[in-house]
């Protein structure tokens, strides 16, 4: 806008605003601080009137005014290097900052893979920096969910929370429903020595898929075979040595299902390095479809997780409680998708 006194370019304000909508400066008042009771004509009046001007919101004072940060946290519980190799997260952290932008609101990204990490953020978290988490890779026992509810701090965790499922807001894919797609897969190849690399066992990804990897064979009439199953990390070296160990105490398993991408990548350079072919020799089937299934050699057959709804359900669950509604789960389905591994 300019300045009557020195023609030089200022900052729109709100009375610019209702001036250009042709409202009263309260009503746009209230459309910033949530839209509630104003008419849809007088909505879409102020945001065409914030186009139009340009009008930025001064979010400090806002803040004062509704004793929020207007800002969520992206916390991540796991070590930084994890961050960087699983392109899960990465997803995640794309697919939360799109939804929340949406509603001009920005995303901190926040890591505490140790105890002094997440004693600081934790500190920082419940002093009133942000007014909500997105907490991504809960394990069993996870001291920050605690730690969380106890400040009553808004909170929506990706996947189950395992402990806190009936006070915790969650989003997950399906992934009992997931692991059976695979192993059905499977076994539809001919393949009956079917092993499995899990995930970690005090995950909800971990527990879930190897329920799923177990009852599936013992619908087809198949035993469960201790041998056949090898505990991962989500890590591509925490996968080739499960596959290694796999190999070495049951060298005759034709397929293996492997609870995520990144470990499946792992589980193939095993086998190559013990002269078995994929998928003549062994078939291989990972989980997540993350950009690491197409570019395997061979390319991987995997269960996509529908991470762009995740994120999405995720923020929109957040919103919710920060408005004040009650916690709520929402499990999405997964795909199988099928290439040249198995």
């Amino acid at each position: 806008m300019t300045d009557p006194a020195g023609g030089r370019r200022r900052p729109p304000t709100i009375h610019d605003v209702a001036r250009e909508a042709g409202i009263s400066r309260g009503t746009v008042s209230r459309v910033l601080n949530g839209g509630h009771n104003v008419s849809p004509e007088a909505l879409r009046a102020v945001n065409a009137a914030i186009q139009k001007t340009g009008y930025v919101v001064n979010r400090h004072a806002r803040s004062l005014v509704t004793q929020r940060s207007d800002s969520v946290a992206f916390l991540l519980t796991e070590p930084q290097d994890r961050f960087f190799e699983d392109p899960n997260f990465n997803l995640l952290l794309r697919g939360c900052t799109t939804a929340l932008a949406k509603h001009d609101i920005p995303l901190l990204l926040m890591i505490a893979g140790t105890e002094e990490e997440r004693r600081r953020i934790g500190r920082y978290i419940t002093s009133g920096h942000v007014d909500g988490v997105l907490l991504v890779s809960s394990h069993s026992g996870n001291p920050m969910v605690e730690r969380l509810r106890e400040a009553q701090m808004p909170v929506v965790a990706c996947g189950k929370p395992l402990g806190h499922t009936g006070t915790t807001a969650y989003v997950a894919a399906d992934d009992r429903e997931g692991a059976q797609s695979m192993v059905r897969h499977l076994l539809a190849t001919g393949r009956r020595r079917i092993a499995t690399v899990t995930g970690p066992l005090d995950t909800p990804g971990g527990v879930d898929r190897l329920s799923g990897y177990r009852e599936t064979l013992a619908d087809a009439g198949l035993p469960y075979d201790p041998a056949l199953v090898a505990e991962g990390d989500y890590s591509r070296a925490g996968g080739e040595a499960a596959m290694a160990a796999l190999l070495a105490t049951a060298p005759d398993l034709d397929a293996v299902f492997v609870a995520s991408d990144l470990m499946a990548d792992g589980a193939l350079a095993a086998l190559e390095h013990a002269g078995r072919r994929v998928p003549e020799d062994v078939a291989v089937g990972g989980f997540d479809d993350s950009t690491i299934a197409a570019t395997t050699r061979p390319p991987l057959t995997t269960v996509r997780q529908p991470w762009e709804r995740i994120s999405a359900e995720m923020v929109r669950l957040l919103l919710a409680l920060i408005s004040g509604e009650p916690p709520a789960s929402v499990i999405l389905p997964t795909e199988l998708v099928q290439r040249a591994s198995a």
